[in-house]
Protein backbone atom coordinates (compact mmCIF):
# COMPACT_ATOMS: atom_id res chain seq x y z
CA UNK A 1 0.00 0.00 0.00
CA UNK A 2 1.28 3.59 -0.59
CA UNK A 3 0.74 4.64 3.01
CA UNK A 4 2.31 2.76 5.85
CA UNK A 5 -0.51 4.12 8.21
CA UNK A 6 -3.34 1.51 6.12
CA UNK A 7 -1.66 -1.41 6.45
CA UNK A 8 -2.56 -2.40 9.71
CA UNK A 9 -5.93 -0.41 10.18
CA UNK A 10 -7.13 -0.45 14.24
CA UNK A 11 -9.46 -0.56 15.95
CA UNK A 12 -11.81 -2.71 13.92
CA UNK A 13 -13.69 0.09 12.78
CA UNK A 14 -11.60 3.60 12.27
CA UNK A 15 -13.34 6.52 11.53
CA UNK A 16 -10.71 8.56 8.98
CA UNK A 17 -9.52 12.16 10.17
CA UNK A 18 -9.81 12.71 13.84
CA UNK A 19 -10.50 9.27 16.18
CA UNK A 20 -13.04 10.71 17.90
CA UNK A 21 -14.53 13.25 14.70
CA UNK A 22 -17.64 12.07 13.32
CA UNK A 23 -17.46 11.87 9.70
CA UNK A 24 -19.84 12.38 6.96
CA UNK A 25 -18.00 13.19 3.91
CA UNK A 26 -15.08 11.57 1.15
CA UNK A 27 -15.25 14.51 -1.00
CA UNK A 28 -13.05 16.36 1.93
CA UNK A 29 -9.33 15.83 1.24
CA UNK A 30 -8.54 12.98 3.12
CA UNK A 31 -4.48 12.64 3.74
CA UNK A 32 -4.96 8.36 5.11
CA UNK A 33 -6.78 7.75 1.94
CA UNK A 34 -4.42 6.55 -1.41
CA UNK A 35 -6.07 7.58 -4.49
CA UNK A 36 -4.24 4.95 -5.85
CA UNK A 37 -5.03 1.80 -3.42
CA UNK A 38 -8.97 3.28 -2.61
CA UNK A 39 -11.11 0.36 -2.47
CA UNK A 40 -14.87 0.53 -1.36
CA UNK A 41 -16.68 -2.47 0.44
CA UNK A 42 -20.16 -3.03 -0.44
CA UNK A 43 -22.79 -5.60 1.89
CA UNK A 44 -26.11 -3.80 0.89
CA UNK A 45 -26.79 -2.48 -2.67
CA UNK A 46 -23.34 -2.02 -3.57
CA UNK A 47 -23.51 -5.70 -4.39
CA UNK A 48 -25.54 -5.94 -6.77
CA UNK A 49 -25.70 -1.89 -8.15
CA UNK A 50 -21.53 -1.04 -8.05
CA UNK A 51 -19.93 1.77 -7.74
CA UNK A 52 -19.14 3.59 -10.78
CA UNK A 53 -15.04 3.49 -12.29
CA UNK A 54 -14.57 0.40 -11.19
CA UNK A 55 -11.06 -1.16 -11.95
CA UNK A 56 -10.98 -4.73 -10.33
CA UNK A 57 -14.15 -6.11 -7.89
CA UNK A 58 -13.02 -8.93 -5.13
CA UNK A 59 -15.22 -11.15 -3.21
CA UNK A 60 -14.91 -11.53 0.81
CA UNK A 61 -15.84 -10.16 3.97
CA UNK A 62 -15.66 -8.22 7.06
CA UNK A 63 -14.99 -9.57 10.68
CA UNK A 64 -16.32 -8.47 14.18
CA UNK A 65 -19.94 -7.34 12.06
CA UNK A 66 -23.56 -8.38 11.58
CA UNK A 67 -25.40 -7.34 8.92
CA UNK A 68 -29.34 -6.14 9.71
CA UNK A 69 -32.40 -4.19 8.06
CA UNK A 70 -32.51 -1.70 10.90
CA UNK A 71 -31.65 1.49 9.27
CA UNK A 72 -34.83 3.39 7.76
CA UNK A 73 -34.57 4.71 4.39
CA UNK A 74 -36.24 8.01 3.70
CA UNK A 75 -34.53 8.46 -0.04
CA UNK A 76 -34.48 5.32 -1.64
CA UNK A 77 -36.70 2.79 -1.09
CA UNK A 78 -39.20 5.22 0.47
CA UNK A 79 -40.21 8.50 1.62
CA UNK A 80 -39.52 10.68 4.35
CA UNK A 81 -43.28 9.92 5.89
CA UNK A 82 -42.65 6.45 5.25
CA UNK A 83 -39.21 5.10 5.00
CA UNK A 84 -38.55 1.61 3.88
CA UNK A 85 -35.51 -0.52 5.20
CA UNK A 86 -32.27 -0.83 3.87
CA UNK A 87 -29.12 -2.99 5.42
CA UNK A 88 -26.59 -1.21 8.10
CA UNK A 89 -23.44 -3.08 9.90
CA UNK A 90 -23.53 -3.51 13.50
CA UNK A 91 -20.61 -4.13 15.37
CA UNK A 92 -20.64 -7.86 16.52
CA UNK A 93 -20.02 -6.90 20.61
CA UNK A 94 -22.40 -3.96 20.93
CA UNK A 95 -24.76 -6.44 18.96
CA UNK A 96 -24.40 -9.13 21.35
CA UNK A 97 -26.07 -7.07 23.59
CA UNK A 98 -29.21 -6.06 22.21
CA UNK A 99 -32.24 -8.82 22.02
CA UNK A 100 -32.43 -9.48 18.44
CA UNK A 101 -34.67 -12.06 17.81
CA UNK A 102 -32.01 -13.86 14.76
CA UNK A 103 -29.05 -13.58 17.20
CA UNK A 104 -29.71 -17.70 17.99
CA UNK A 105 -29.54 -18.27 13.97
CA UNK A 106 -26.16 -15.78 13.53
CA UNK A 107 -23.40 -17.58 12.13
CA UNK A 108 -20.68 -17.86 14.94
CA UNK A 109 -17.60 -16.26 12.95
CA UNK A 110 -18.66 -12.64 12.19
CA UNK A 111 -17.75 -12.84 8.74
CA UNK A 112 -19.75 -10.65 6.83
CA UNK A 113 -19.83 -10.97 2.57
CA UNK A 114 -20.06 -8.57 0.15
CA UNK A 115 -17.61 -7.44 -2.61
CA UNK A 116 -14.36 -4.66 -2.44
CA UNK A 117 -14.84 -2.06 -5.35
CA UNK A 118 -10.75 -1.03 -6.45
CA UNK A 119 -11.55 2.78 -7.81
CA UNK A 120 -9.58 3.65 -10.74
CA UNK A 121 -7.42 6.80 -9.02
CA UNK A 122 -8.05 9.07 -11.75
CA UNK A 123 -11.99 8.75 -10.52
CA UNK A 124 -11.76 8.42 -6.68
CA UNK A 125 -12.81 11.85 -6.01
CA UNK A 126 -16.04 11.77 -8.57
CA UNK A 127 -17.27 8.32 -7.22
CA UNK A 128 -16.72 10.18 -3.79
CA UNK A 129 -19.00 12.87 -4.38
CA UNK A 130 -21.39 9.95 -6.25
CA UNK A 131 -21.80 7.90 -3.30
CA UNK A 132 -21.53 10.20 -0.69
CA UNK A 133 -25.10 11.20 -2.26
CA UNK A 134 -26.28 7.57 -2.55
CA UNK A 135 -25.36 6.77 1.20
CA UNK A 136 -26.76 10.45 2.39
CA UNK A 137 -28.97 9.43 5.11
CA UNK A 138 -27.71 8.24 8.28
CA UNK A 139 -24.07 6.70 7.15
CA UNK A 140 -20.82 7.98 8.11
CA UNK A 141 -17.83 6.71 6.67
CA UNK A 142 -15.09 4.18 8.18
CA UNK A 143 -11.91 2.52 7.43
CA UNK A 144 -12.35 -1.37 7.87
CA UNK A 145 -9.86 -4.05 7.00
CA UNK A 146 -11.46 -6.32 4.02
CA UNK A 147 -10.71 -10.17 3.86
CA UNK A 148 -10.23 -11.40 0.13
CA UNK A 149 -12.12 -14.76 -0.47
CA UNK A 150 -9.51 -17.61 -0.57
CA UNK A 151 -11.89 -17.83 -4.36
CA UNK A 152 -10.00 -15.42 -5.77
CA UNK A 153 -6.15 -15.49 -6.35
CA UNK A 154 -5.49 -12.24 -4.38
CA UNK A 155 -1.97 -11.18 -3.07
CA UNK A 156 -2.90 -9.54 -0.16
CA UNK A 157 -4.76 -11.23 3.07
CA UNK A 158 -6.20 -8.24 3.73
CA UNK A 159 -7.66 -4.62 2.28
CA UNK A 160 -8.02 -1.33 4.17
CA UNK A 161 -11.40 -0.38 2.67
CA UNK A 162 -14.04 2.49 3.06
CA UNK A 163 -17.25 1.41 4.11
CA UNK A 164 -20.43 3.30 4.79
CA UNK A 165 -22.15 2.31 7.77
CA UNK A 166 -25.25 3.64 9.52
CA UNK A 167 -23.92 3.57 13.58
CA UNK A 168 -26.74 2.93 15.97
CA UNK A 169 -26.63 6.82 16.93
CA UNK A 170 -27.43 8.15 13.40
CA UNK A 171 -30.91 9.65 13.13
CA UNK A 172 -32.41 6.89 10.57
CA UNK A 173 -31.24 4.02 12.74
CA UNK A 174 -34.28 2.00 13.19
CA UNK A 175 -32.74 0.10 16.48
CA UNK A 176 -34.08 -3.60 16.88
CA UNK A 177 -36.66 -4.74 14.34
CA UNK A 178 -38.24 -7.87 16.69
CA UNK A 179 -41.78 -7.90 14.89
CA UNK A 180 -39.97 -9.96 11.89
CA UNK A 181 -43.46 -9.82 10.35
CA UNK A 182 -43.85 -6.61 10.55
CA UNK A 183 -40.57 -5.70 9.28
CA UNK A 184 -41.52 -7.78 6.46
CA UNK A 185 -44.87 -5.97 5.72
CA UNK A 186 -43.59 -2.67 5.92
CA UNK A 187 -40.68 -4.03 3.18
CA UNK A 188 -43.08 -5.61 1.16
CA UNK A 189 -45.25 -1.89 1.07
CA UNK A 190 -42.35 0.29 0.91
CA UNK A 191 -41.72 2.32 -2.13
CA UNK A 192 -39.27 5.14 -2.69
CA UNK A 193 -37.10 6.94 -5.69
CA UNK A 194 -35.17 3.93 -6.14
CA UNK A 195 -37.66 1.29 -6.41
CA UNK A 196 -39.75 -0.77 -3.96
CA UNK A 197 -38.07 -1.56 -0.44
CA UNK A 198 -38.58 -5.38 -1.82
CA UNK A 199 -36.52 -5.55 -4.64
CA UNK A 200 -33.79 -3.95 -2.39
CA UNK A 201 -34.42 -6.98 -0.54
CA UNK A 202 -34.63 -9.90 -3.23
CA UNK A 203 -31.67 -8.27 -5.07
CA UNK A 204 -29.55 -8.41 -2.25
CA UNK A 205 -30.31 -11.98 -0.83
CA UNK A 206 -29.42 -13.33 -4.65
CA UNK A 207 -26.40 -11.48 -4.56
CA UNK A 208 -25.72 -12.94 -1.29
CA UNK A 209 -26.45 -16.56 -2.40
CA UNK A 210 -24.56 -16.20 -5.16
CA UNK A 211 -21.20 -15.21 -2.91
CA UNK A 212 -21.90 -17.88 -0.23
CA UNK A 213 -22.37 -20.61 -2.94
CA UNK A 214 -19.08 -19.75 -4.73
CA UNK A 215 -17.63 -19.54 -1.22
CA UNK A 216 -19.10 -22.38 0.02
CA UNK A 217 -20.41 -20.05 2.99
CA UNK A 218 -23.28 -20.37 5.12
CA UNK A 219 -26.12 -18.19 4.20
CA UNK A 220 -26.81 -14.98 5.77
CA UNK A 221 -30.12 -16.23 7.75
CA UNK A 222 -31.36 -12.55 8.22
CA UNK A 223 -31.58 -11.48 5.21
CA UNK A 224 -33.03 -14.78 3.79
CA UNK A 225 -35.53 -15.34 6.18
CA UNK A 226 -36.52 -11.95 5.58
CA UNK A 227 -36.64 -12.75 1.89
CA UNK A 228 -39.06 -16.06 2.79
CA UNK A 229 -41.35 -13.63 4.76
CA UNK A 230 -41.86 -11.22 2.51
CA UNK A 231 -42.17 -13.98 -0.55
CA UNK A 232 -44.85 -15.28 2.03
CA UNK A 233 -46.75 -12.15 2.51
CA UNK A 234 -46.44 -11.15 -1.55
CA UNK A 235 -48.05 -14.66 -2.93
CA UNK A 236 -50.99 -14.22 -0.02
CA UNK A 237 -51.98 -10.75 -1.75
CA UNK A 238 -51.63 -12.34 -4.85
CA UNK A 239 -54.12 -14.63 -4.38
CA UNK A 240 -57.01 -12.75 -3.10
Amino acid sequence: MDSPGLSTPSPLSTPLLLPNEPVRSLTDPVAEISHNNFWIFGYGSLIFKPPPDVEMAVPGYLSGYVRRFWQKSHDHRGTPTAPGRVVTLIQREFWETLDDPHAKFERSDSRTWGVAYKIIPEKVRHVSSVLDLREQNGYTVHLVPFFPSKSVAFPLLTIPTIVYIGTPDNHAFAGVEADLEGLARLILKSKGPSGYNKDYLYKLGEALEDLHCRDGEEDDYHVGDLVRRVKALEAVEDEI
